[in-house]
Formats: structure tokens, sequence, C-alpha cells
């Protein structure tokens, strides 16, 4: 017998090998097995057997990884859906949906479902459930129209911060597991793992089970197992979780479903929303996205004729949504009434919720202590060696460091470039803040949540519980702390910089920006307290700024819509870019010319236009030099197929390798 076999390689095409006669009976399609490939033997997935090949010598498999297939059901048309879509190759699609951690042993297919370890899985319900609002009344009723159809069905879910909807959430899954199917519930950043699951184990107990990349190699094999043999039923994590194997699968939730850590940078740069669509859809199993600031393109596809959305208006309990108050910083500069980052108005703010044994968060979307180092004389900034972009300077570290290749420094004496000026450290980071606080309230309570304090994998959780149990007084972060926490004495929430996001080159840097003032805005006045939001702003006119001031979504979404139906962008128009990746900057210059002529030789006739070429917004990656072009139609598939006519094997033109990112954040 003959095994047709697909690898983790940019190559649309499968290879045959002989199947061992000590596994011919073993080998099926979902199983990996390792084979020579090329120089070297590579993990590869069995897709079919066959009984003849038309190659004559044929090299036999080495040996197998699984005892029973990884890859079942609907998840192999899923595969197939993101090979398509995302123009990538079907080895490139398992691998992403299958961790090399996990190994499928004998015991996990005579695993009675249901039971753990010999015992059965039991339900906590340790907290009573709450009495649903008028408003979540019917918006668990249509939800629960929708999945009495017994078919596919998406449901937008828009309410304010702190409507409940992770209640309405529960309900639907709740629903789901009485009907004998699984449920998968999506959360944007491990952050929020914590205390998510916390409410899911409350009540669902042992049925529900954690994924995302946080997770040890032992952990994700007894999850997999679990889940695999109908053990657990729910399975609530990050992106990763979309391709958990659910059996039955019957809802999927996307909470905060506008986030850009949905979109995966490696490849293939699948997004996770647009995954579960494609999944829910392939399970005859119904789409739950929520969020309080919608992206623009779901809250234009439920408007449209087919959609459906329901609204959640006001908070649980009749609280308040929190007073957002700008700060001007033109008048400190102008008045010199600033002595660093946090203006003598949010200073005093802080100072009275302290007093009255509050809490507080502070937001600013920017990691280390200063984000460049400049000479005093010449100006010149100190830069990546590899990278197009400056070094950031650590504190803690003591080191300059490059947030894209982490290549790490120690600070010169003196200028590089002039060798005369000394440094100085310009702009402020999350570091920075943490110590201006300490230095303000040098006996209160005070941390951080960045990616430089949550490396350890308990970290989240215990930041977590450290804020909930109030031996945190003040906490700062970057956008990690915006979503999803629920915390009763927070009252006062402060944004250092709303123009951080907003002076990106980027069309989305509206939507971006109105989304975090208003999401972080949410995290203040949860409890009995009324809360208070103060935002300081270079930029207070922007219609991004004061939609999130009042927190009108619809005002905001007018806004952009317009302007993305006036420039023909998504959610009119799909986005393909392509990125020219190679070691000179004249070779790569000239293959993305190259590249864009035979693109619009061949895009005539789908109706696809092109933009560029032109440098990427990181012209220099770890010493790799970069030419972007970005295709818009209609569609994605036609442009897919064009590129594929386009491309050479591999992913390459001209011999230099080209980035495919469908629809890019």
């Amino acid at each position: 017998m003959i095994a047709e076999v697909v690898f983790n390689v940019p190559l649309d095409r499968s290879f045959h090998y002989l199947i061992p006669a000590s596994l011919a009976d073993q080998i099926e399609p979902g199983v990996r097995v390792i084979a020579p490939f090329g120089s070297r033997d590579q993990v590869g997935m069995v897709i079919t057997r066959l009984s003849d090949s038309p190659i004559a010598k044929l090299k036999p498999i080495r040996q197998m990884i699984d005892a029973s297939a990884v890859i079942t059901g609907e998840r192999w048309a899923l595969a197939r859906w993101i090979t398509d879509y995302y123009c990538c190759s079907l080895g490139e699609a398992l691998a992403a949906m299958v961790p090399s951690a996990i190994r499928v042993g004998p015991d996990a297919a005579a695993t009675t479902p249901g039971r753990r370890d010999g015992k059965m899985a039991s339900v906590v319900t340790a907290a009573p459930r709450p009495v649903l609002t008028p408003a979540q009344e019917q918006a668990l009723g249509t939800i629960m129209n929708v999945c009495a159809a017994d078919t596919f069905g998406e449901v937008l879910i828009h309410g304010v911060t702190g409507s409940g909807k992770t209640e309405v959430y529960l309900r639907v899954i709740e629903a789901a597991l009485a009907a004998g199917r699984g449920a998968l519930y999506l959360i944007p950043e491990i952050a929020l793992t914590p205390q998510t699951v916390e409410r899911l184990h409350q009540r669902f107990g042992e049925r529900v089970v954690v994924w995302h990349s946080r997770l040890t190699a032992t952990q994700r094999r007894s999850n997999w197992t679990r889940l695999a043999c109908g053990d657990c039923q729910v399975v609530v994590g990050a992106r990763s979780a979309v391709f958990a194997p659910v059996q039955r699968l019957g809802v999927i939730v996307v909470d905060e479903e506008q986030e850009t850590s949905y979109k995966q940078e490696a490849v293939p740069h699948v997004h996770a929303r647009e995954v579960a669509r494609a999944r829910a859809r392939l399970a005859q199993a119904v789409l739950v996205l929520g969020s309080a600031t919608p992206s623009i393109e779901s809250y234009y596809q439920a408007t449209q004729p087919g959609g459906r959305m329901v609204v959640l208006p006001e908070r649980v309990q009749g609280r308040p949504l929190p007073r957002v108050e700008l700060i001007d910083l033109r008048d400190d500069v102008h008045g010199r009434r600033r002595a660093g980052a946090v203006s003598v108005m949010l200073q005093r703010a802080l100072e009275q919720t302290v007093a009255r044994n509050e809490q507080a968060m502070l937001l600013l979307n920017r990691r280390g202590f200063a984000r460049s180092a400049q000479c005093q004389l010449c100006g010149a900034v100190k830069r990546c060696a590899q990278c197009s972009v400056p070094l950031i300077y650590h504190a803690g570290a003591g080191q300059l460091i490059c947030h894209y290749c982490n290549r790490q420094e120690q600070p010169p004496t003196v200028c590089d470039v002039c060798h005369k000026g000394y440094l100085k450290f310009r702009g402020s980071g999350t570091e920075r803040i943490e110590s201006e606080l300490h230095r303000l309230f040098p006996t209160e309570s005070i941390a951080r949540m960045d990616r430089d304090t949550t490396k350890d994998r308990q970290s989240h959780h215990r930041l977590y519980q450290a804020v909930k149990n109030q031996q945190v007084r003040l906490l700062v972060g970057t956008q990690m702390i915006a979503k999803g926490f629920d915390f009763p004495q927070v009252t006062l929430v402060g944004v250092v910089s709303a123009d951080t996001e907003l002076n990106l080159p980027d069309f989305r840097a509206g939507e971006r920006t109105f989304d975090l003032l208003t999401q972080m805005a949410g995290r203040a006045g949860r409890g009995d307290q009324p809360g208070r939001v103060l935002v300081q702003t270079y930029c207070p006119d922007h219609y991004a700024i004061q939609a999130a001031r009042q927190q009108d979504y619809l005002q905001f979404y007018r806004e952009e819509i317009t302007m993305r139906r006036r420039l023909g962008l998504p959610p009119f128009l799909h986005l393909i870019e392509l990125t020219v990746i190679g070691g000179s900057s004249e070779r790569v210059g000239q293959a993305a010319g190259q590249l864009a002529e035979r693109l619009r030789q061949h895009g005539k006739s789908a109706r696809i236009s092109l933009l560029g070429p032109a440098p990427h917004r990181i012209p220099r990656l770890r010493r790799a030099y970069r030419m972007c072009l970005m295709l818009k139609g209609r569609a994605v598939e036609p442009m897919v197929v064009v590129l594929r006519q386009v491309l050479q094997p591999g992913r390459k033109f001209a011999g230099l390798p080209v980035k495919v990112n469908v629809d890019p954040l």
C-alpha cells in the first residue's frame, strides 16, 4: 500500500511513500508520519491511501507518530478551505491545526467517553446563575431560535461594556451541551484566560478544557485526548483553540471579535474569526460574535440582508457607563504644567482614588521605558542594525532592545554618529509610567502587565488574582488590560496617550483607537461605585476620540463606513498584501516591479486592482529588505487563483520568497 503525504512546506502538491508491512493496518488518513523529505526526515500528514503510484521507486515511511487520526470530521474540509482562502499549501494548513507537541496514543482511543481517570466528570454549580435583564432575555431568545434551526447561523451581539454578554454566551453553551453538542469559546488574550476559565468552570465543571500557547506539552496532550475522546465538550482559549477537536460542535463563541490578536502572524496568516465562521458552516453550528466595539466588517455584515444582530444597550443592574473626560495635552504644554507622562489632572484623580481605597488602571500601549534614544547634539536616533526601526530602552534590563528581532545592546556612553553628544531617552512606555507611579505613590502597591512581565506561564493568573483580591492598588499595562477584565473596585481608568494608535500609517488607525479607548473605559465603574475615565490626547477633536468620549459606536461607525466606501476599502473590497523579501534592496525592488507587471496582466480579466510596489512599513527586517504590493478585489478566491498562476513553486518570484497575507491587519 502507498500513503499520500503532505508536508509543512509551501508546495501545492503531495508525495507518495510506501507503507511498511508492520504499519499496513495502522496508517490511515489523518495520522502523522515521519518520512524522508529531501536530505532529512520530516513530519508529514497522511491524506489518503493508494493502491498504486505513477512513481517507480518510492521511499518507505520511517515511523508513525499517532496511533489514531488527529484530523477527523469537518476539520478535513476546514483545512482545504484554509488552503484555498489563505493561499497556502494543504500541508501548512494541517500543520497549523495540530500542535507538534500532540501525540495521540492507543490509550486515547480506548478511553471511555464521559470519563476521566475512571471517574465521571462532575459539574460545579458554586455560583448561582444571575437573573437576565430584558435585553439579555431577548438576545438569548434570538440566538436560541437560530440554534433551533439545526443548521449554520451567525449572530452578532453588540453590547456595551458590562452589559452581560458573557452570561448570554454561557446560556447558549449550556443549551448546546443539553442537546449533546460541544462548544468553542474564543478569547483574544491569554491574560483573560484565568477569569474566563473561572466562570466556565463554575458553570460546567470538568467538561471545560483550556487551550492556548502557554500550555505545557503534557497539558496539550492531555486536553487534546480528553476532547478527542468526548470526555470534555467545552474549549476555552485563544486563537489556536479554533482548531481544537471538539466532538459534535454546536456553537462557537468569539468574544471581542474585533481584536487584532485573532490574526496569526505565522503562515498560514489565518484570522480565527474567519476560520470560526468557516468551521461553524461546515459543522452546521451557530457562530456567536460579541463585542462592545464590533469590527467595521462584522457590523456591516450584520446590517445587510440576512444578517442578524442583537443589542445590549445598558449595563446589568442599571449601572451607568463611566464618565469620560478628555485632557488636552496641548494646554499642559502651553502652560508648562506637565512634569511627566502623567498630567496634573490625572495625577490628582489618582490621588483621590488612592485616598478612597479604590483601584485604578492606566493604559499605555507601548512597552519599555523610552521609545527612542536620541543624541542631544546631532539628533541621531539609535537604530537596530538589522531592522529599520529605533531601539527601545528597557530600564529593567538596562538594554536597548529591538521589538522585532529582539537584538539587545548596551546604551552607548556617547553618540555613535557624532561621537560627541550624549543620548537622551525620549517618549514613554509602560516601564516609565510604572516608575512615575512609584515616585508619586511610594507606599502603594503597583503592578505592570505587559509582555515583559507576563513571560512566565502563571504570570497572568497571579496578576489577575492580585488585582481581584485588591492586593494591587494601581495597575499599568498595554492593551492586554483593556479587554474583558471585571474588577468591581476599579473606579478610575487613565489613558496616558490616546494618540499612540491614531498616528500609525494605517486606514484602521481610527477604528483601533476608538476600540481601545472604549474598551479601556469599560473597565471602570463595574461595581457599586461610579466610574471615571481620563483620556490624555493631543487630538481631542478627532472623530474617533470624540465618539469614544461619548461611547457612541454608531456615531463612529457612520464616519468610518463613509470613508471606507469612498476609498474602496474593507468591507467593500478584500485586500491581499504581498511582501517580496531578499538580501539586496536592488534585487527586491526589481523583483517587486516584475511581479506587479505580471499581476496587472493576469488581474485584468478578474477585475483585480493593484497598488504598489512600495517600500514596506518596515523596509528592512532581520537584515532582509522588503517591498510590498496590495491586491484589491471584491472576492478573495479570484485573487488567490491569479496568485497561484503568477507565483512560482514555493511561493517565490524571481527566486525570492513572497509572503502572502490575505485580509491583512
